[in-house]
Order: structure tokens, then sequence, then C-alpha cells
């Protein structure tokens, strides 16, 4: 028996004094209204309706039972509202500030596919962890060593002028003696953490750059505007590169990637999004096979 649907029926007759009456308000046969309310009756326990008389009147248990069906009807109304509210409000999800508006969208659109209202919230990977902390989204893209997350975007050096194939080593970025130039690397925002930067700073030192030689840009922009102005050169992926006009290689010494994995607040948010995005994420991401 739907406890509901029958409470529905004994409510809309109830207050009709009909079931002609009731089953018309109610939008059903009067059949099924004659229905429901007698397996609630035999669900209760005792009739609901004198049906002895011309005009169907209710029982005295039948009084009794109505203002709690009515309070049951309310709550299921209320219940089924804020059903379709929850289907229709976004999906805030933390995304990397460097995911480009083509990418965002086509996200989003795949994400309409699954009955997903997804709305991105660009931000750094420190805001992008802070806000899922916090609640203030419901998941969140975050950075993690390559090899512990469910994406990796490959990392190389891009440059500007003549472009060229084959790893760049950074041992060949040492100024020789009496070089005023140093060619820099430079380290955008989004891999400003630990398993990134730490690991190309010791690399720097280890093949014998100077101090500072390898270090962290305020932003993309002005990282890039260092490659075009004064020839360093970008950490960034091959999808970043290509966007730029930069040529793209691989690090000689170190193949590095960013990790990215999907944290959120309850495992059902997560597994909502990894079953059906997973591919649609990674491409937004960056994720694309290695130029040779």
């Amino acid at each position: 028996m739907d406890l509901v649907a029958s409470c529905w029926a004994f409510v809309y007759v109830g207050e009709r004094g009909s079931f002609t009456l009731g089953a018309a308000a109610a939008r059903i046969p009067q059949s099924v209204a004659s229905r429901r309310i007698a397996a609630l009756e035999k669900y209760l326990g005792a009739p609901l309706f004198d049906r002895s008389a011309r005009q169907v009147a209710l029982t005295p248990f039948g009084r009794d039972m109505l203002p709690a069906a009515e309070q049951l009807v309310r709550l299921a109304e209320v219940l089924e509202h804020d059903a379709e509210t929850a289907r229709r409000s976004p999906f805030r999800l933390a995304v990397p500030d460097i995911c480009g508006t083509r990418e965002l969208a086509d996200l989003v659109a795949d994400a309409r596919t699954h009955g997903i209202r997804l709305d991105p919230h660009p931000a750094t990977p420190a805001h992008r962890l802070e806000r899922a902390r916090s609640r203030q989204v419901r998941a969140a893209l975050v950075a993690v060593p390559n090899g512990e997350g469910s994406w990796a975007v490959p990392l190389g050096l891009a440059g500007a002028g003549e472009r060229r194939t084959g790893p760049l080593h950074l041992e060949t970025l040492r100024a020789g003696r009496g070089s005023a130039r140093r060619i820099r690397v430079r380290i955008q925002p989004e891999d400003d953490v630990p398993h990134l930067r730490d690991r190309l700073t010791r690399l720097g030192d280890a093949v014998g750059l100077q101090p500072n030689q390898v270090g962290v840009a305020a932003s993309l922009v002005d990282a890039t505007a260092d490659v075009l102005d004064a020839g360093d050169l970008l950490l960034c992926s091959p999808a970043q590169a290509e966007e730029l006009g930069l040529g793209w290689r691989p690090i000689g010494e170190l193949p590095i990637a960013r990790g990215y994995d999907l944290t959120a607040g309850l495992r059902d948010d997560a597994q909502r999004l990894l079953a059906p995005l997973h591919d649609a994420i990674g491409r937004c991401l960056g994720v694309e096979e290695v130029p040779v």
C-alpha cells in the first residue's frame, strides 16, 4: 500500500464528503479512490467512513484520523518541493583557474546531459582546498602528487621563438662565464604546490642553476609576459602551451606532471561526478597525449 497516496484520497474525500467529488479533486478515478481508502482502513484497522447513508460521512475514528492524514499529506508536499529544489540547485565545483572558458562550457554542457547543474568556481590550489574544507563548494578538484589522483597532466617547459622538439634539460640553462643573461624557469600559481615547486627547485640546484633562476610568478599572465618579453621558460602543460602559442618540450632530467583528485563533503557527491564526467573533467584539466 502507498500510504501517502491513500492518505491523499482519504483527505480529499473526507473534506468533501463525497467519493465522487473527492476523487475528482484528487484527479484520480473514483474506483481508485475507493480502493486506496479501503486499503488504508485495512492498514489502520477500522472504517474511516460510514457508507450506509446516501452521503458519505466520517466515522468517529475517521474524524480522529483526518488531522494526522492532513499533516502527512502536507509533509509529503513539502518533501516533494524540497526534492525538486535540491534537484535544481547548482552543484558548486571548485576548478583550477587555468581551465579555459570553452573547456568549462563543454564540461557544464556534458554535466547537463546527466542531470547535473554544474556551477564551476575557478580558484588557485590553496583556495580550492579551503573552499572544499569550509563547504563553500560541494566538491573540488585538488592538487595531489602525480599517481595519487584520478587525473595526471604532463608538464614541461614552453618558450617563445623557434620551436624545437625533444626534451629540454635544465642543465643547459646554466649561465656561461661573464654572461649577464639568465633564462629563468617561471612557475605559475597553479603549480605552486610543494610536490611540484620543490622538486623543480631542487633539480635546479642540483644541475647548477643560479639562486632564483627557478621561481614562482605572481600570475600566469606575468609568467607568460616574462616568456614573451625576456625569453624565459614557462612550466606548463602541452594544452596551455598551445593556447598561448608557445613551443612545449618535456624536461629531460625530470618527468613531472600535475596530479588532480576530486574531493567532496559527501562520497555520493564525488561518485556522482566521477562516474559520468571523468573524461570531460580530464579534458578540462588538459589531460592529453604528450607531443613527440
